[in-house]
């Protein structure tokens, strides 16, 4: 890992552009139809998308420069820890801090189809590079 390559520079450039077009879409229907309680959710939710996406790049870094097969075995084991840890922390967010549990589960969701498509993207870039 001697630095970041640039099929990492643009991944990261996306994950920042879906980032800043959420925040430009949702920003004036939470200010202005939702109440506190669900705009905090929402952009809980983003949040914790966003952790999901990164502990996913985290795991493609990781396994980057392996055999087919090793990779893809380190990529789907790294699927069932984030999702682990993604359970983990919705539970937290809805049963500790009380997250209202519709607009988080919503906003995360949405996120992460988002998130998804652009990670299977650099996958599939990634393992035709290889």
């Amino acid at each position: 890992m001697n630095g970041v390559r640039q099929g990492d520079t643009v991944f990261l450039k996306q994950i920042g552009t879906v980032v800043l077009a959420a925040a430009v879409l949702s920003v004036y229907p939470l200010m202005t139809r939702a109440t506190a309680e669900i705009a905090e959710a929402v952009i809980a939710g983003g949040v914790l998308s966003v952790v999901n996406v990164l502990m996913g790049y985290a795991v493609v870094r990781i396994s980057a420069g392996k055999p087919q097969t090793e990779f893809m075995q380190v990529v789907l084991a790294g699927i069932a820890v984030r999702l682990f840890v993604m359970v983990g922390l919705m539970l937290l967010a809805v049963g500790v801090l009380r997250f209202h549990a519709f607009a988080l589960i919503s906003s995360l969701f949405v996120m992460y189809s988002v998130f998804l498509i652009v990670e299977v993207l650099y996958i599939h870039n990634h393992i035709k590079q290889s």
